[in-house]
This record gives structure tokens, C-alpha cells and sequence, in this order.
């Protein structure tokens, strides 16, 4: 997949007022029209400038597609990391492009075109017009919070990009900041609404609403799947084998943790109702990972021969019963 430079397809500069989009589009559309082009590639052509066209007229997509392009330009890679799009507020949800339309397939677009704007990523339906009261639209954004957030709940700052065209046609990020209550338990993908935060009514009538769409950020010990948590825990061949009772971290602080004797490596303890809160709420899973002391000594190669010597007849690379 090659990055696309949407702005050398129309043959603009990168400060271009939409109205310089559109005309630039209407020229080019006009000579590569596969009905009445000469050109060999006439079809080709007309589907890149309806591409270019179709990502920077509309003023939430430019802003998106603006955000990848310095990406790219600063030698980082193009494709759209994880949550790249967390912080930008936009009008409209789910796959619709401009005029109310179903977003174009991969089969009219490219995979570039599909990665940036093909699942629900920022891209406007633009309001009706000619109407002098009307409610305002709902607004969506996407915001990362912490996995101890959705433990304990919490009262956040969050700060949001809009992209708005200002009064010379070109596009801006304008930044707000809002505070959020983040209720317990509040999973991957959970909308929150915010009454009166989207965009304004007209006429009187009342403001839309703002849906933030929650993402967890990466934590460096725990992993989550829907509402269960689950945690590597390091445990001695001893303490597998023997059984112990250790000090296991969960979210919500630290716990003691029985080892059945006769553990193995992969083996996976569950922790009922210590994952993210809910009616029922989620479990928790430690899962076994072996860890070897080094035999940086006389005495620890000594144990581990005398270990070689009590198991003859162990092969590792032999499945094990029990």
C-alpha cells in the first residue's frame, strides 16, 4: 500500500480553500470523464481525482488525512497507528460519506483511502441546508483512558480537536476541553453521551449530543477482554511444583494467591469477580509463567545437577501426563 499525496492529484497546495479543491476536482473530472476523455488512462485518472476529491472536501476528513500526511512527511510510517484518531471530534458515525451516502466500498476506493476513512473514522454528512430551525447534530469522538479509570472510575479533562473551515475556506483545528465523569466499569467500544456537547441548534432549537467512544490505553502488566483482566504472574519450578502462596497484582491492588501443587506453565487461576466492575462483573486470570533461576554459581549447577539426577528419565520435548 503506497502513501497517497491527495493534494499533487488535484494539483493544489497543501493551504488550498475548499473552494480551490472543488474547482480544481471540477476541471480535472471534467477532462479524464471516461465518456468523453481521450486519454488512455482517462478511467484510472478520474477515479484517483474523485478519491483525492472525495477526502479533502470534506472539512473532518482533510483534518484526518492532514494528521497522517505530516506523519509521513516527518518519515513516520503512514499507516494509521492505534488510536490515531482518539481526540478528533466529528459529525456523523459509521460509514456514511458526504450527502448522507453510504461511504464508498473498497472496490471505488483505495486500501489507503479504505485504512484512513473505511471504519467509521472521521468523515462528515454534511447538514441539510435551507432549514432555519433545526437541532443541533450529534458529535463523536474517540478518547483512551486508563485501565485503573475503568477500576475505580473517575473525573478526567479531556481535549478535543475540531475541524472547522474558517472565513477564508481553509481548514483549522480548534482545540476543547471538557470534563468527563468515567463511571466503574465503562468497557472497550462503550459510548458515553454527553447532553448538549455536539453541535449547535438553530432557531432555538437545542444543541446535539457529544458520544465519546471509550479505548483503553496499553498497560504494561495487564490485558483485557471484554470485562475479564488477565496477568502474566512469574512463579519458581518449586513454587509450580510444590505449591506456594504468592503475592499476585490485580488493578485494584495487590492479593495472595494460592499455587496448587502440580502447576504447570500456561496454567491460568481465576480470580472471580476481579475484573472490571459490571452486574456480574469480570474475572480475573493469572496466568502461570515458569521462571529458572540462573546457575551463575557451584552451589545452583550442584542443584541442578542433582536435579537432572533425580528425573532420569524427563525429556522436555516429550509431551508430559498429568
Amino acid at each position: 500500500m503506497d502513501f497517497k499525496d491527495y493534494y499533487a492529484t488535484l494539483g493544489v497546495k497543501r493551504d488550498a480553500t475548499q473552494d480551490e479543491i472543488k474547482r480544481a476536482y471540477r476541471k480535472l473530472a471534467r477532462k479524464f470523464h471516461p465518456d468523453v476523455s481521450k486519454e488512455a488512462d482517462a478511467e484510472a485518472r478520474f477515479k484517483e481525482v474523485a478519491e483525492a476529491h472525495e477526502a479533502l472536501i470534506d472539512p473532518e476528513r482533510r483534518a484526518a488525512y492532514d494528521d497522517i500526511a505530516q506523519r509521513h512527511a516527518r518519515g513516520e510510517t503512514f499507516q494509521p497507528p492505534p488510536g490515531w484518531d482518539t481526540g478528533f471530534e466529528f459529525s456523523g458515525r459509521g460509514g456514511a460519506g458526504p450527502g448522507g451516502q453510504q461511504a464508498p466500498s473498497a472496490e471505488d476506493f483505495s486500501a489507503f483511502f479504505e485504512a484512513i476513512f473505511g471504519r467509521g473514522g472521521p468523515g462528515a454528512r454534511p447538514a441539510a441546508r435551507g432549514h432555519r430551525e433545526a437541532p443541533g447534530r450529534d458529535h463523536h469522538a474517540k478518547v483512551m483512558i486508563d485501565l485503573e479509570d475503568s477500576y475505580r472510575g473517575a473525573r478526567r479533562t479531556i481535549s478535543l480537536r475540531v475541524p472547522v473551515v474558517d472565513a477564508h475556506g481553509h481548514v483549522a483545528l480548534h482545540d476543547r476541553q471538557l470534563e468527563v465523569n468515567i463511571p466503574p466499569g465503562v468497557r472497550e467500544g462503550q459510548h458515553l453521551r454527553l447532553a448538549g456537547q455536539g453541535g449547535p441548534g438553530h432557531g432555538g432549537e437545542p444543541a446535539g449530543d457529544l458520544y465519546l467512544e471509550i479505548a483503553l490505553k496499553p498497560h504494561p502488566q495487564f490485558r483485557v477482554d471484554g470485562r475479564d483482566v488477565y496477568v502474566d504472574l512469574p512463579v519458581s519450578p518449586w513454587e509450580a511444583a510444590l505449591g506456594a502462596t504468592v503475592a499476585a497484582p490485580t488493578p485494584s491492588g495487590e492479593v495472595h494467591l494460592t499455587i496448587p501443587a502440580g502447576s504447570v506453565q500456561g496454567r491460568k487461576l481465576r480470580l472471580k469477580g476481579r475484573g472490571l466492575p459490571g452486574k456480574p462483573p469480570g474475572d480475573l486470570y493469572a496466568v502461570l509463567t515458569l521462571t529458572l533461576p540462573r546457575a551463575g554459581s557451584d552451589a545452583a549447577q550442584a542443584a541442578y545437577a542433582a536435579l537432572r539426577a533425580a528425573f532420569p528419565d524427563f525429556d522436555p520435548r516429550v509431551a508430559q501426563e498429568g
